[in-house]
């Protein structure tokens, strides 16, 4: 009796687990964002940016950004292809820091470091859809527990993909800690090429970054904790010329992040303009964040994408307006820790031109 007793019990035990997990896959779904011929995807399962569809100057439709064609292919990724970031984007030096007299050891993903919040991070967990208007915007949840990848206190997280007028897309990202202070740095990671995801590679692509300062890294990419100027070197993109144009100087290509230079001390400030010749498109951005990664898709490595195209290095570009890496091991760096009862406030606007 015991035994069959023990028997429906494991029975009835797998099927709530299967019940849950089938549930969990159910949860994930995909949402579009549509006004005119401007139009973006995005799936709850890590906020991902699937799509970004505009008109060239031809009114041509093309996929701007790099991604896959099904979301398992996301569930497997390692290039972080659209994702929202966190707890904490980018890197953190020894997969450790220490807040308030506590060391916090994290899972050390990167080469012995912590790369975008763990072997878990934010962009591989299902979120919760709080609102969806199509013409509008859409708002996502998170709640993130004490301990999730190593980090302290429990801590509520939202962002909110949302249309201003016809061409300009904004997120606003914000998280509130409840019991414990906590490192908090979202990111959102779309790997965009103005040409269309399938056109080759961005170097003939020109960008002009509104960063005269950047953090120089080791060569595991982690900052050493100084703050060099870019005029002069091979980083300098102060007036717009060719991702490709000084690539010889920045060995396996640019992966570093610049300080921005927040010159009329307003609230958003201007990060970057990518305009991309043959289809005319123009992305400007602004931030209210100090930095931004600017990445050149160095480590991919023949990933298949959508459509079948196959994504080689230098297949597009990232621009992550973030705090600083590795912040929490820099004092120097502008703080990224938040406070119970402060608010974490993260704002990126992309507009969109061809011509």
């Amino acid at each position: 009796m015991a035994k069959n007793s023990f028997f429906y019990f494991f029975a009835f035990f797998t099927l709530f687990l299967c019940k849950n997990s089938c549930r969990a896959t159910e949860e994930i779904k995909v949402y579009e964002l549509k006004k005119g011929d401007f139009s973006v995807k995005i799936t709850n399962y890590g906020a991902t940016v699937l799509s970004v569809i505009l008109p060239d100057k031809n009114g041509k439709l093309d996929d701007v950004v790099l991604g896959y064609d099904s979301i398992d292919d996301y569930k497997n990724d390692t290039t972080y292809f659209g994702g929202l970031i966190g707890r904490v984007a980018n890197r953190i030096g020894g997969a450790k820091f220490e807040l308030n007299g506590v060391e916090y050891k994290l899972p050390a993903n990167d080469h012995g470091n912590t790369l975008h919040g763990g072997s878990k991070g934010f962009s591989s967990v299902i979120w919760t859809v709080e609102d969806f208007e199509e013409d509008s915007h859409l708002t996502l949840t998170y709640n993130s527990f004490d301990g999730e990848q190593g980090f302290p206190g429990n801590l509520s997280v939202e962002v909110t993909y949302m249309f201003i007028e016809t061409n300009k897309l904004a997120l606003i990202m914000q998280a509130k800690p409840h019991n414990n202070a906590t490192p908090v740095n979202l990111a959102s990671h779309s790997y965009w090429n103005l040409g269309g995801h399938n056109s080759g590679d961005i170097l003939s692509q020109t960008i002009q970054i509104f960063g005269s300062k950047i953090t120089p890294v080791n060569d595991k990419l982690i900052p050493n904790g100084e703050i060099t100027r870019v005029k002069g070197t091979g980083f300098d993109f102060l007036q717009p010329r060719t991702i490709g144009s000084k690539l010889s100087e920045i060995p396996g290509g640019y992966d570093i992040n610049y300080v921005l230079d927040n010159t009329e001390g307003r609230h958003l400030q201007r990060v970057a303009i990518v305009q991309e010749s043959k289809s005319g498109r123009k992305m400007e951005l602004w931030t209210n964040k100090p930095g931004v990664q600017f990445y050149t898709s160095n480590m991919l490595d023949n990933v298949k994408g959508k459509g079948g195209f196959v994504y080689s290095k230098y297949a597009a570009l990232c621009l992550e307006t973030q705090g600083f890496p590795d912040s929490v091991n820099h004092p120097n760096f502008p703080s990224q820790i938040v406070n119970p009862g402060e608010t974490y406030k993260h704002i990126m606007v992309y507009r969109f031109t061809a011509s």
